[in-house]
Parts: structure tokens; C-alpha cells; sequence
């Protein structure tokens, strides 16, 4: 069941039963895969895999990440298709169900490393310029600043660290949170203004 080895043409096997008889292709396939047809698989692979690489990288914004979603996505359709359930909804639901799941657990995945890389690099900042003044006040303050972070709501938080340790724009943090843009906006701005309070900024 070679997902790069798929053709491009592979109808004369099953012209016979062509599956857009039914509004549902996907659930045909599904069903399919779910007895063990190899060719239901190659088909659903060339029908969905570009709509739900489409669906993985609105979300990652990342195309190799995205890719390796969609190979985990398929990857599981052959090992685990009988947790499709018919009567539950359409197979395209599923899948893009699954899809978008799995994107955002890949993102968490990867703000979660970054955080990670970002408290290690403070910890080791001292190590490159331990005699020069200001690198020991820099240190001071960042020191400072990611206790104070650590002190905030989590959501806003971890709506600060992505703008600002991850550099992303307003509008990116509100697709990847799925929140509204206004919400962002708000997180940010309370929680730098406690952020000031806490380091003294205020007063």
C-alpha cells in the first residue's frame, strides 16, 4: 500500500464500481479500507491527500511539518479505520477531523520544544560573556521576565511567548489558538500590563 507509489490512472481495476455513485466517496473507501482493500486506500490517498495537506498547513504554516501530518493521517487510516464510525458523519469529516487534530497537537508540540529551547538559552546566556557588565544585567532582567511569565494565566501567557519568543503576528496566533483576533489582541495586552506591574514598570 505504497502512498508514493500511487498512479495516477488506476480505474480500469474497479471501473466497475465507481464509487461517485454514492455522495459519500470517502465512507465508500473507508468502508473498503476497513476490509483490507489496498487499491480503496491508493484511491482515497490520490482523492483527499492535497485537500488535507491544504488543511494541515493553514494550520502549521509549515509545509514539512504538514507533510508528515498527512503521513500520520494515512498511516493511521489503514492501521485503525475501523474506529470510523458511518452513522457518526461523512468519511471527508473524519479525515478532516483528524487532520485538523493532529496539526494542532503538532503545533502544540512544537511551542512547547521552542519554550523549552528559550528557558535553556536564558539559563546559558551567562556562559558566553561572564565578564562583561551588561550581559549580567541582561541576564537579570530575562531571569526576571520569565518568572513573571510564569506567574500569568496560561492563556496569556502562552499568547506572549508565541508573539514574542516565536515572533508571530496577531492574526497567526488567533488560526493556531482558534481563537478570535480580539481575544489575542486582549490576552497580549493585560498580560504585558501585569507583566510591567510585576517587573516594576508601572511605578
Amino acid at each position: 500500500m505504497g502512498m508514493h507509489d500511487m498512479g495516477t490512472n488506476g480505474s480500469a481495476a474497479d471501473g466497475a464500481q465507481p464509487v461517485h455513485a454514492s455522495s459519500d466517496s470517502c465512507r465508500e473507501l473507508l468502508l473498503k479500507i476497513q476490509r483490507g482493500d489496498e487499491q480503496a486506500f491508493e484511491q482515497l490517498y490520490r482523492e483527499q491527500s492535497s485537500i488535507l495537506l491544504a488543511t494541515a498547513l493553514r494550520v502549521l504554516r509549515n509545509r514539512s511539518l504538514a507533510e508528515e501530518v498527512l503521513q500520520e493521517i494515512f498511516t493511521e487510516v489503514w492501521v485503525n479505520c475501523h474506529s470510523y464510525r458511518p452513522e457518526a458523519g461523512s468519511g471527508r469529516s473524519w479525515l478532516t477531523t483528524m487532520c485538523r487534530r493532529r496539526a494542532i497537537d503538532r503545533v502544540r508540540a512544537v511551542q512547547a520544544q521552542q519554550n523549552r529551547d528559550f528557558t535553556q538559552g536564558v539559563k546559558e546566556a551567562h556562559v558566553f560573556e561572564p565578564d562583561v557588565q551588561d550581559s549580567v544585567l541582561t541576564q537579570v532582567e530575562a531571569d526576571r521576565a520569565q518568572t513573571a511569565l510564569r506567574t500569568l494565566p496560561e492563556e496569556q501567557a502562552t499568547a506572549i511567548a508565541m508573539a514574542y519568543y516565536q515572533e508571530l503576528s496577531h492574526s497567526e496566533i488567533s488560526r493556531q489558538l482558534e481563537v478570535p483576533l480580539g481575544t489575542v489582541k486582549s490576552r497580549i495586552r493585560d498580560g504585558m500590563q501585569r507583566l510591567r506591574a510585576q517587573l516594576g514598570g508601572a511605578g
